[in-house]
């Protein structure tokens, strides 16, 4: 096992680009896709250059990616048929299973559905265009930039919201109403219920 973590400064197609998370939030995907337009001439190359894609490389030479999954989901949707990586390990001698069982050991991969449920590995999706929607983890996203809790170097963080708020609010809601939706979500992160998850605000009784 080799740890690296190297810029690759040729492109990598969008298209090549394996996940490994099931799923994104699609209402951060648009607001990402907006970003990305709004960026003229050299600012769009300066954008990818600041935005480099962490990714694994893995068996038979594919790379999979361990973050920025909604920004590649909103370039490939845009148009965008490359972007730039930074390889932070090749795991390209290990078997399938090994190199799954070694990315989930570093918290690398996140094998749940859009319902929270657990999958298996060969459930992963094989490009970023089949990444399913979960609304909860739109919902986690706004949240977070709202300041309803602190962004958190703990992996898949808001993916761990994204769960505590699906166990206590419904998913219509969030489609209906957003805003109502944010007024809820935000009371709960507030909440002693949430006070085990990472980045969490909340008031801290007095002792």
């Amino acid at each position: 096992m080799v740890f690296v973590r190297e810029p690759v400064l040729h492109p990598i197609p969008i298209s090549s680009l394996r996940p490994t998370q099931m799923t994104v939030g699609m209402r951060e995907v648009e607001e990402k896709r907006k970003r990305w337009r709004e960026q003229r001439g050299k600012k769009k190359s300066e954008f990818l250059g600041k935005h480099m894609v962490p990714a694994i490389l893995g068996p038979k030479d594919r790379y999979y990616i361990v973050d920025h999954h909604h920004l590649a989901r909103a370039l490939h949707d845009e148009g965008e048929k490359s972007v730039l990586i930074t390889t932070i390990a090749d795991l390209r001698n290990l078997s399938r299973d090994e190199f799954w069982f070694v990315l989930e050991n570093h918290s690398w991969a996140h094998a749940y559905d859009a319902n929270g449920i657990r999958r298996s590995f060969e459930e992963m999706p094989k490009s970023v265009t089949q990444l399913k929607d979960d609304p909860f983890r739109s919902l986690a996203g706004q949240m977070r930039r709202a300041g309803a809790f602190a962004k958190d170097t703990t992996p898949f963080s808001e993916f761990l919201w994204a769960d505590f708020l699906r166990r206590r609010m419904k998913a219509k809601l969030i489609k209906s109403d957003f805003s109502a939706a944010m007024e809820q979500a935000i009371a709960l992160a507030k909440s002693p219920a949430a006070v085990h998850l990472p980045g969490w605000c909340g008031p801290h009784a007095d002792h």
